[in-house]
């Protein structure tokens, strides 16, 4: 047999469960007493019985249990049939009062079970990355956080909840990379910002072109005025100019001839990063090394770690950073980029990153979607998996947005702010930069990982007052999008339709996504709701609100029509209520 029940804790930080069993002695009583009545036996001995259960239960529990105890035992001996009897110790107030007054003196015990309760944000966020260095640049000349600040209002202005720095630190010179990644660099070129560490310092200093750490500080508390925290990127890698290779060099892993081994993904090659020894001797002050950085940054205003590439170091690692982290940053959370295999994915959240980059960009026809919403909402792995949805990356152009154009990623956008609990862009998705380095990649074109990238916001056919209106949808409808096991997937006519429902336990807040995945044509269809998951009676009309378009419609039962343009409203965001409400 399987049991479940829900914990609710009641503060954040440490918490933990253990789970008790012990004999049912008042259920097992209830489910013979049920059968005898239905048969029309004789149950007299078995009220009595009964009776004197709760009076023995009475005897051992607390004043206010005790009254009911006993009001239980008046109750099987009142001179009511005996199916108003049954009916009134069927009650669920009856089943807690005599579960919470059970004999414990033959329970079994389990071990005891450790939770880490996260802030709210851990469940629910929209992530906008940007690089810093290209706000208000004039190439060759860098921006700064200064002229950064000057984007923050905007990204605020979309509803977005944080802004996301890929590494901020010092960049190597040596085996530097070049534009679209090349080998052959000029003075002029930039850097890769993941080649940590130089001539200016390593993993706690700020490139210099960026300013000072007292501009860092500025930069966060103007996010802060903003309504935005500041996710800054853990990359735990270094440059070969890093002063840690002089400084520790058993930090690192060395080749025969004694050169440090940089690293690589056969038959690739990255010569501008080393990979640190995590089983080396010296592991020991590495770690310690390595959480001193995330507490350096931690102590400048940074809460949230967006962690690079966690699943190609150890987890045993992971487990005492983080609880490191906890001990003296308890409000800290962790993404886990890890686009990995779905076991080390989850075992990255068990072990405590707060959510995790997901496998959303390469799920696009319906049953890929379908699939992979179910599997993330209807399987135990909800219980401790938190997804963000991206709909791209300085590293992800697929392609899907590559062919689709600005339609394509309308509808990416609304399916993964509404789908996700927490979603994310990288700039320059408002503008629709779809241009990739060549045709079969999912690189961009002048990527902006190696060169500086300066855009104009005020373009006419900027997405941005779409994204302002998804943000403001989900934050309306927060505890329903935020709630990833009551995710249900309806069915809708043809393979262009996507119809999914977000709502709350109680259905007290129910949202309806119909959605055309098909970026060129328009497409129309059925939808066949569960009404059931929807809270609503099938005989009963209801009220379906777009708050995408502002239009209205009375919906009964589960057949209703919809038809969708691509070039006009990708997609249904309905809000359902009652017609009667």
């Amino acid at each position: 047999d399987r049991y479940g029940g829900w914990l609710t804790p009641l503060k954040e930080g440490h918490a933990g469960f253990t789970v008790t069993g012990f004999p049912d002695e008042f259920g097992a009583w209830l489910h013979d007493l049920r059968i005898r009545i239905e048969a029309g036996q004789d149950v007299a001995l078995d009220l009595e019985e009964g009776a004197l259960l709760a009076e023995r239960r009475a005897a051992d529990a607390p004043a206010g249990d005790a009254r009911q105890l006993e009001a239980v035992a008046r109750q099987l001996r009142s001179a009511a049939r005996p199916a108003v009897k049954l009916q009134n110790v069927e009650k669920p107030a009856v089943a807690e009062l005599m579960a919470r007054t059970a004999p414990r003196a033959n329970a079994t015990r389990t071990q005891h079970f450790p939770l880490w309760v996260e802030r709210p944000e851990a469940g629910f966020s929209a992530w906008y990355e940007m690089f810093p260095r290209s706000e208000g640049a004039t190439p060759p000349a860098s921006g700064t956080f200064k002229t950064a600040k000057r984007r923050l209002a905007a990204i605020a202005g979309m509803g977005f909840d944080v802004v996301y720095l890929p590494p901020i630190h010092p960049i190597g010179a040596s085996h530097r990379k070049g534009r679209n990644n090349t080998l052959q660099t000029t003075p002029s070129d930039p850097g890769s910002p993941w080649a940590i560490g130089g001539k200016d310092g390593g993993h706690t200093s700020v490139h210099p072109d960026l300013g000072t750490i007292d501009d860092f500080d500025d930069f966060v508390a103007e996010a802060r005025g903003n309504g935005l925290e500041v996710a800054l990127d853990y990359a735990l890698q270094t440059s070969p100019d890093h002063p840690w290779i002089a400084e520790h060099p058993t930090w690192f892993k060395h080749r025969a001839d004694g050169s440090v081994r940089y690293s690589e993904n056969p038959p690739k090659k990255y010569q501008d990063i080393y990979p640190f020894d995590f089983e080396s001797a010296d592991a020991a002050a590495l770690w310690v090394a390595l959480r001193d950085v995330m507490r350096f940054w931690a102590d400048h205003g940074v809460r949230i770690f967006r962690v690079d590439n966690p699943h190609t170091k150890p987890f045993a690692f992971w487990q005492w950073l983080i609880g490191e982290m906890h001990r003296s940053h308890p409000d800290t959370l962790f993404l886990a980029e890890a686009f990995t295999r779905p076991a080390v994915m989850q075992r990255l959240a068990k072990i405590g990153f707060s959510q995790s980059y997901t496998y959303f960009t390469w799920r696009n026809a319906k049953w890929e979607i379908e699939q992979y919403l179910l599997e993330l909402a209807q399987t135990e792995q909800a219980a401790w998996f938190r997804p963000n949805f991206w709909v791209n990356t300085p590293d992800i152009l697929h392609a899907t947005l590559q062919r689709g154009g600005l339609p394509a990623f309308r509808v990416r956008a609304v399916l993964a702010a509404i789908t996700g609990p927490s979603w994310g862009m990288y700039s320059g998705y408002e503008l629709g930069e779809n241009t990739a380095l060549r045709e079969g990649s999912e690189e961009y074109l002048d990527s902006e990982k190696y060169q500086l990238r300066p855009r104009n916001w005020d373009q006419p056919h900027s997405l941005a007052p779409l994204i302002t209106q998804l943000n403001a949808i989900r934050r309306r409808h927060r505890l329903a999008i935020a709630q990833l096991d009551t995710m249900r997937v309806h069915h809708v006519d043809g393979d262009a339709l996507l119809c999914v429902s977000r709502a709350t336990p109680g259905l007290d807040d129910v949202v309806l996504l119909v959605v055309n995945l098909d970026p060129h044509a328009p497409h129309e269809g059925w939808t066949w709701l569960d009404l059931g998951a929807l809270g609503i009676a099938a005989d009963h009309p209801f009220h379906a609100h777009d708050e995408l378009t502002g239009n209205a419609y009375r919906w009964q039962g589960p057949g209703n029509f919809v038809r969708l343009d691509p070039a006009t409203a990708p997609a249904h965001i309905f809000h359902l209520r009652s017609a009667a409400a």
